[in-house]
């Protein structure tokens, strides 16, 4: 799940809180795990599409599916077992602005790249907790969050500053 704060409209704010309100009374029937995840939850292998990252050294390729309505964003890999370690989940957020994110009823450890409108990573936060309600901020305005296995960041070196390539990222 996600969440995205911006100091402009209160609407937004409000339905933030509200999709927190709402995840957490639904309790522990969520937790349960795929028999009883919603049907947004599952997705289908043409829902993915080519993502880049560029780092100082070499160019690595995933498949990403990318979520850009308020209730995408807010299913995100919920109930998720696995995830193919050259996959992983976009979340574009239309505009730039400070953005949290959170791990609950997410069952696998995740890499969240916070990402520029530009397409350059501004922070990566690491292996985050699975079924954690612990809020993982941006640190700055940004349009888009890559979700990927836990433990790929490190493994391929990808850090701040480096490029993010895809269709949706206007600095392609």
């Amino acid at each position: 799940m996600s969440l995205s704060f911006s100091p402009r409209p209160a609407p937004r704010i409000a339905a933030a809180i509200a999709i927190v309100l709402s995840a957490l009374s639904a309790g522990p029937a969520l937790a349960a795990g795929p028999a009883q995840a919603p049907a947004a939850a599952l997705v289908t292998p043409s829902d993915a599409t080519p993502l880049k990252i560029v780092t100082a050294v070499t160019t690595h390729a995933f498949q990403v599916e990318v979520r850009d309505t308020p209730k995408g964003r807010e299913v995100g890999l919920m109930h998720r077992r696995s995830m193919p370690e050259d996959h992983g989940m976009l979340f574009d957020f239309e505009e730039e602005a400070p953005v949290a994110m959170w791990m609950k009823n997410t069952l696998i450890p995740l890499d969240m790249v916070f990402i520029r409108a530009d397409g350059t990573i501004a922070r990566v936060a690491r292996q985050t907790e699975p079924m954690s309600t612990r809020i993982i901020a941006s640190g700055e305005p940004v349009r888009y969050v890559l979700e990927l296995n836990g433990g790929v960041t490190d493994k391929l070196g990808i850090q701040p500053g480096d490029r993010v390539k895809h269709p949706s990222i206007a600095g392609k």
